[in-house]
């Protein structure tokens, strides 16, 4: 039976929790108890629904507790009685809103979206409430003042910096009016950000294609056409075929399939996701843009992307646009290359048409087989997931000395998660929790990402509490017949979240707000995307990638060819990421004060730039999830692309001094994954490379330049 919390139950419960009152049904809340598992993952078995609210009260109760004390201490402030005890705070609001983030997006339910509403405004209000809390500014503004002359360890005097922009950046220095007014706006945000949210995750859901005729799937692999008609069965259409939005779907399709109107369809209802009817995106856009842009003028920026980029690496939307603008150049030429290899084919086929944007990834293939002799069908085989997930493994340990060793008895959220206990290599001790949850499923958001269900931090007597990581993926399911088999894709997109994992799980800064990823938004993805590049490193692709059926390693020969085609269709994949990119940043500019028209101004910039007919953005606006299902990367989405100018150019030094190099491998490890957000990224990366990156490690990784 369906469970629907009213609004009077919720009141109820909220009450309940503000009065602290110690009944039996909060004691059973297992949020509010230590938790009784090991290394303190959460016990989902005994999380219900009913729980979140009650505990998320529970939990600002006990914040405010805390914040008020140190409001109240009559001491000097000083780092300890301010700064670290404010590090400290929150225990009990952190554990309920890590398990309902993490779950709201990987595990969600009408239930869970309906509740989540409630749950993200009580908590965004929380957030507005201390940021903006006078009492407190003023203890954090007494340090920032004086912080050359107190005697801080470089990491307390950044922290003390980055604590006091962030409460400037969050409303401190408003009036009371402004204050209410920017309270006003961030529940607004808030409350469109999950409409937008809910509205992607049905339009993605509700649209599927069906297949009547089997001469239709010509050219689809097997394990696609099983998971399609399995997918069919449980429509209730047995003997026919169900296609999907997901990718493990939508990417076998557009390309494998033969069928030019398949493959079209497929392509149609991903680029016209979320823009008409119930789901459509496009009015919660328009409110977006126009909420952003009097958050950006009420704090004192020109528009939002100028308050987003104020506080990170690039510094600014034109620095910002600089870059990209290096890298879009090149990959347009690229793709005019691409486009005529692939024109050549059709018309060698007597085919009547020109490339169009559905036809990319299926003639891009023809063109890998036909220069390269290299059918990715066929290397997949080599990757079932269970075989690179040991590959990632196994690349962290000879990197960094660390084992990962499965429990069996772990609680999970859901069963297909699987729990690891990542230990010193050498000396036993444990580092971290690492979970995986791989598999597409109806109740997880698109995409793949990693989080943490606890952080790490040092205590001051030196004792260290480590962090429970996970890492999510949207993989092909297994089938009865067949494992679950990687694209190259999907094996670098595991490789890349495993990065995200290790800045977690390895983070031995002291304080909880620099540990892991809380770094800047343009140098998190360092990590991870140095990390894609063993993937397909002969060394260790010998050690993994082993054929599902045989067993085999993957041959010489074939590695020879993966490494021959590394480059190949690197135009279009970086043509489309770097225009979604800019125009992310193109919305940042606007301050409108009525409704644009969204696909209108999509198709402006695209003209702007010159984009290739053949081509679209990498996510169209009703879907781009990264900019307007959070403030997460809007007017950030080009960190990908900056924090590639890092990676390449670092992974130049690994391929210089060996890929396993001991010394190199300590010092990434010591200077970019334990320090966290602890020093300046720069300075991290200049001590891990001996020198800053250019831009040209890029264009060479990616094939645009020789």
């Amino acid at each position: 039976m369906k469970k629907t919390i009213t609004t009077a139950l919720v009141a109820l419960a909220l009450m309940a929790g503000a009065s602290g009152c110690k009944n039996d049904k909060m004691q059973e809340n297992p949020f509010l108890a230590e938790y009784d598992t090991p290394f303190e993952i959460p016990p989902f078995e005994k999380i219900k629904l009913e729980h979140y609210l009650p505990a998320l009260q529970a939990g600002i109760e006990e914040h405010n507790a805390e914040i008020n004390a140190i409001v109240a201490n009559e001491e000097t402030p000083t780092f300890d009685n301010t700064i670290l005890a404010l590090d400290r705070s929150g225990r009990t609001l952190d554990k309920v809103a890590a398990v309902y983030f993490a779950l709201s997006e990987s595990n969600s339910s009408e239930e869970m979206q309906e509740m989540g509403d409630q749950f993200e405004s009580l908590y965004q209000a929380h957030a507005d409430e201390m940021m903006m809390n006078d009492g407190l500014f003023e203890r954090v503004k007494y340090l920032y003042d004086r912080r050359d002359s107190l005697g801080l360890a470089p990491d307390q005097h950044l922290a003390v910096e980055n604590m006091y922009k962030d409460f400037t950046r969050n409303g401190a220095l408003l009036d009371a009016e402004k204050k209410e007014q920017l309270k006003a706006l961030n529940a607004e945000l808030t409350k469109l950000y999950n409409t937008f949210n809910k509205n992607l995750l049905k339009a993605n859901n509700d649209f599927y294609v069906v297949v009547e005729d089997s001469t239709e799937l010509e050219g689809i692999p097997a394990s696609t056409r099983a998971q399609a008609a399995e997918a069919a069965q449980e429509k209730g259409l047995n003997g026919k075929w169900v296609f999907t939005l997901h990718a493990p779907s939508r990417l076998p399709v557009l390309q494998f399939a033969k069928n030019r109107d398949l493959r079209r369809r497929i392509y149609e209802g991903y680029t016209s996701q979320a823009i008409e009817g119930d789901n459509s995106n496009l009015p919660v856009i328009n409110s977006i843009l126009k909420a952003r842009a009097k958050k950006a003028q009420l704090l004192g920026f020109e528009n939002f992307g100028a308050y987003m980029t104020d506080n990170v690496m690039s510094g600014s939307v034109e620095a910002a646009e600089n870059l990209l603008h290096q890298i879009w150049t090149p990959a347009v030429a690229k793709v005019k290359q691409e486009v005529a290899e692939m024109q050549a084919i059709v018309d060698e086929e007597g085919g009547d048409f020109k490339i169009a944007p559905y036809d990319y990834y299926y003639y891009a293939e023809k063109v890998r087989q036909k220069k390269y002799d290299f059918d990715e069908s066929e290397v997949s085989a080599y990757f079932p997931v269970d075989s690179v997930r040991n590959g990632i493994f196994g690349m962290a340990e000879r990197l960094y000395g660390v084992k990962f060793t499965e429990m069996k008895d772990a609680p999970l959220y859901y069963d297909e998660v699987k729990v690891y206990d990542v230990t010193d290599a050498a000396t036993g001790e444990h580092v971290a929790v690492f979970m995986t949850d791989y598999f597409t499923r109806p109740s997880k958001r698109q995409g793949a990402w990693m989080s943490e269900f606890k952080g790490s931090w040092t205590e001051p007597d030196g004792t260290s509490s480590r962090p429970v990581i996970y890492n999510v993926g949207n993989f092909s399911r297994p089938t009865a017949d067949m494992p679950s088999l990687l694209t190259l894709d999907e094996v670098e997109t595991m490789f890349h979240e495993f990065g995200h994992g290790l800045h977690g799980m390895l983070s031995r800064a002291r304080y909880k707000m620099q540990a892991g990823t809380n770094v800047d938004r343009d140098f998190v993805e360092l990590p991870s995307q140095i990390h894609e590049h063993w993937a397909m490193e002969p060394e260790l692709l010998r050690s993994y990638a082993h054929h599902y059926k045989t067993g085999e390693v993957i041959p010489d020969e074939l590695i020879a060819k993966l490494q021959a085609a590394s480059t190949h269709n690197q135009g279009f994949a970086t043509a489309e990421l770097a225009g979604a990119a800019l125009l992310d940043l193109q919305y940042g500019k606007l301050n409108p004060e009525s409704d644009i028209d969204v696909l209108a101004f999509e198709s402006k910039v695209a003209d702007e730039l010159g984009m290739p007919a053949e081509l679209t953005f990498r996510y169209r606006s009703p879907y781009f999830k990264h900019i307007f299902g959070s403030d997460g990367y809007a007017s950030g989405y080009y960190t990908y692309l900056w924090a590639e100018v890092l990676d390449a150019d670092g992974f130049e030094l690994f391929k210089e001094k060996g890929i396993f190099d001991p010394e190199t491998a300590k010092s990434f490890k010591t200077n970019v994954l334990e320090m966290g957000g602890s020093a300046k990224p720069m300075d991290l990366y200049v001590r891990f490379r001996g020198q800053e990156p250019k831009v040209d490690a890029l264009l060479r990784n990616r094939g645009l330049v020789d």
